[in-house]
Parts: structure tokens; C-alpha cells; sequence
């Protein structure tokens, strides 16, 4: 569907470093690669974690012991849940091919790769939050990892359910404060900076089907996209048509592409995190790579405005969804404030920012000055943080890949009504998202197009 990702190849034969080989051959990589995968299945799972005895141990026992089952929900790769007497652990494999629509689609295994090395990374900053990687292998395509365990489940299912999570902005913020800080250049010098940016810049394909489904074919006739249908025709026309939404998505188009600030979960979606009321673990980091920090923070924003606005498709006489709403809405409002504040707190910390953007040299006699260039960091990242929402929010309404929240409201006219107030809203934060001065002024106009 792409061109094969540029940049730097990653290994094939050490399953236990992560690294990047610049001179490896492309054409000779991917023919190692093909001749070595194998896919794994619910039967061979076992076999293949025997032959590995670390993985073993893990688990306790052998493989008459151990239960597996298959768990992924996602689109595109294989989740497998195995558990023994003395542990358990998950099995992730990517395929060469998206899965929900099969080989007619194909896709490059690298992207386990950076995976693997975006989770290690990500563990490096939040351990408390992110699974730890127990082992990778390039050539089959594979990730062992912690397993998170039940009571955990899939934040999206949990809003669809009207559950409330209190410490869910207090996480999230802080893994969005740190990874983002932490791997940008307020943190590391350029020579550090560019060897990372180089990491991570062979993930392309994934970055081009970010360009493709999210700031493209929504607002093109293209055979990917579906909407409900007739209820929203005209909606999806007039999105067609919107010229100053165009120039928009295109500039937040641009950033998404030109503007290395940091490494990016790049996914950042309520299905690829999992909750409790009192944790939070964020999974599958596959489009990592280096971009826009308001990316990460608008995906999880948008995403928990599309949650806000399903609430009422699924409203019972016994419940109105009222108190859901009022939590989410108020999980989007601390989300923001309190990456701000952490953010600043790791920017004004001399042992964290010693990178080579805002050198301390610089600013050591005049925090004033720090003062003004951070607002002005901060209020540029706000800005791109609700117009990328706005565009996670449009794409899953119109695009190629819907969400639960939405899809899982049955009555159709129930569904568009929904959709349509979350559509023209995002519509809102793309075109007009310099009006807004706080987040809390997002909030009160979230509330007043209900």
C-alpha cells in the first residue's frame, strides 16, 4: 500500500537488543523477514514459549500446565493471554497484513519493532504505567510483556459502561507530562535528540496511514470511509465541501509530519489503555515515533469527548448517564491542567531540563524570561492539542474506524444524533481552536452544544 519505510532498518538478529543498523540492506532485510516469520496460534503459542526458558519461568510449570486464549479486539494484530501456576504474560504478534481486512492490505512487521522499543522507553519514564517489556523477537514479530490482570479492563468499555475512574486524569497526565518532557529536547541534548528521532524514524508506513485515515480521507470520497447512513449523508457532504476545514486539517497536517517535538504513544486512544478505579496502564505504542506533542494529549482528549457525547445514546430510564458525563467532562478539564502543571514542574526542575532547546545558560539570571517562553510552549501546545482532538473526533465519526462508543448505540437516529453533535464539534476545535483560552472554556462550550 506504501512504499517501504525509509530511514534506518532495525535489526533482524538479536532478539534482545533494540538497536539501528543504517547500513543493513532493505531488500535483504525484508526477504530475512518473510522467510522467518511464522505466525503463532492459540496451539503453538506454548511451544514457542518453551523454547524460550526466561518466558517459561514466568509461568511455572510447562506447557500441559498453561492456558491460552486469544484476546485481541484490535485491527490489526494477534493478542494472546497465557497463563500458568505461577504467572501469566501476554503474547503480541503483528502481521504482514492488516487483520480485520486481510493479505489485501498489507502491512510492514517493523512496526513491532518500534513498539517494542517505544514500551521500553515509555517504561524508562513511567514505570507504573506502562507493561514491562520480558523479551522481543524481530524476525517473528513478537512481544512478550506483563500481563495486566482483571479487575483491569479496556478504558473504552468502561465510559461505554458509564463507569468513572477518579485517578485517571491524575495518570494520564502524568504520562503525557513525562514521556512527552522527558524524551524532547527541554530534557537531552541534540546529539541525543537526533539519535532518537533517527530510532524512530523507519516507522513511516504507520505515519503514513495516520496521514492517510485521519487528516485525508475524511474529507475526500474514498472507498474507506462509512458513516450512518442515511441519517448522516448530508453531514459527510458538507465535510467535503468545508474549505476552511480543509485548510485546517491541512496545516494540523503539516505539524503532524514536520514538527519532531517529542516521542509519541502516537495511538493514544481510550482502547489502548487499560484501567482500574485506582490504576492506569497505556498499551500498544505501534505509531510511535517523533512529532507533535499535542498529538499524544489530543488524541486521549478527543477520544474522551466522544465518550461524552455517546453518553446520552446510552441512557436508561434507570440511569441518565448524567454523573458519567460530568466526570468525563471533567476528566478532559483536569487532564489538561494537570499535564500543564506537571510539565512545568519537570521544565523548572535544573536536574530534568538540561537539553539543548532551552539551555539553563540562557535563562539562569532572568526567570522571567523562562516564564514567558514557557506560556508561550505551553499555549502553542494547547492549541495543537485541540485541534488534533478535533481530528481524532471527525475521523472515527466519518473515516475508515469507528469506536464502541458510538457503534455499540443501537437505534440508528439515536446514533446519528450523537454523532452529529460530536462531528460539528470537532469540526469547532479544528477551525476555531484559537478562541479558546483554557480548557475550562472548552468545557462550558462541550456543555452548550448538548
Amino acid at each position: 500500500m506504501y512504499p517501504p519505510p525509509g530511514g534506518n532498518p532495525p535489526p533482524k538478529e538479536d532478539d534482545a537488543q533494540l538497536h539501528v543498523d543504517p547500513h543493513k540492506d532493505r531488500i535483504r532485510k525484508d526477504a530475512l523477514e518473510a522467510s522467518r516469520f511464522t505466525p503463532v496460534s492459540e496451539h503453538t503459542v506454548p511451544a514457542f514459549l518453551q523454547d524460550h526458558p526466561d518466558l517459561a519461568a514466568r509461568l511455572g510449570g510447562g506447557p500441559a500446565d498453561w492456558s491460552v486464549r486469544e484476546v485481541g479486539d484490535g485491527n490489526i494484530n494477534f493478542v494472546y493471554i497465557v497463563e500458568g501456576p505461577e504467572g501469566a504474560l501476554v503474547v503480541k504478534q503483528a502481521l504482514p497484513y492488516v487483520r480485520v481486512v486481510g493479505e489485501s492490505w498489507p502491512m510492514t512487521l517493523d512496526r513491532i519493532y518500534y513498539e517494542a522499543l517505544a514500551l521500553r522507553q515509555q517504561f524508562a519514564f513511567v514505570p507504573e504505567l506502562v507493561p514491562e517489556v520480558y523479551f522481543f523477537s524481530h524476525p517473528m514479530a513478537v512481544i512478550a510483556m506483563r500481563y495486566v490482570a482483571p479487575p483491569a479492563i479496556v478504558l473504552r468499555k468502561g465510559l461505554v459502561q458509564g463507569k468513572v475512574y477518579p485517578r485517571l486524569a491524575e495518570h494520564m497526565s502524568s504520562f503525557l507530562a513525562r514521556t512527552l518532557l522527558l524524551s524532547s529536547l527541554i530534557a537531552i541534548n541534540t546529539e541525543v535528540y537526533r539519535d532518537k528521532v533517527r530510532e524512530f524514524c523507519g516507522n513511516v508506513e504507520m505515519c503514513r496511514l495516520t496521514e492517510q485515515v485521519i487528516f485525508t480521507e475524511p474529507y475526500v470520497l474514498a472507498t474507506n470511509n462509512r458513516w450512518t447512513t442515511p441519517q448522516l449523508d448530508a453531514d459527510a457532504a458538507a465535510l467535503r465541501e468545508d474549505v476552511p476545514l480543509k485548510l485546517a486539517i491541512t496545516d494540523l497536517k503539516t505539524k503532524f509530519c514536520e514538527r519532531a517535538q517529542a516521542l509519541l504513544h502516537a495511538d493514544l486512544h481510550t482502547g489502548s489503555i487499560m484501567v482500574t478505579e485506582d490504576s492506569t496502564v497505556v498499551i500498544d505504542p505501534e505509531f510511535a515515533f517523533y512529532g507533535p506533542m499535542g498529538f499524544d494529549i489530543g488524541a486521549f482528549l478527543g477520544n474522551l469527548l466522544l465518550a461524552y457525547f455517546s453518553q446520552d445514546g446510552h441512557a436508561t430510564a434507570a440511569d441518565s448517564r448524567a454523573e458519567a458525563k460530568r466526570w468525563i467532562l471533567q476528566c478532559f478539564v483536569e487532564t489538561w491542567q494537570l499535564f500543564e502543571t506537571k510539565f512545568l514542574a519537570l521544565w523548572d526542575d535544573k536536574a530534568v531540563a538540561k537539553g539543548d532547546a532551552y539551555p539553563q545558560a540562557l535563562y539562569h539570571d532572568a526567570p522571567a524570561l523562562l516564564s514567558v517562553a514557557q506560556t508561550a510552549f505551553l499555549r502553542d501546545v494547547f492549541l495543537d492539542s485541540l485541534g488534533f482532538a478535533g481530528a481524532k473526533m471527525i475521523r472515527r465519526i466519518v473515516g475508515i474506524a469507528h469506536v464502541e462508543d458510538l457503534e455499540s448505540i443501537a437505534d440508528p437516529d439515536v446514533r446519528a444524533a450523537c454523532e452529529r453533535k460530536a462531528l460539528n464539534f470537532g469540526k469547532r476545535l479544528v477551525k476555531e481552536r484559537q478562541q479558546f483560552k483554557s480548557i475550562s472554556e472548552v468545557a462550558v462550550a462541550v456543555e452548550a452544544s448538548v
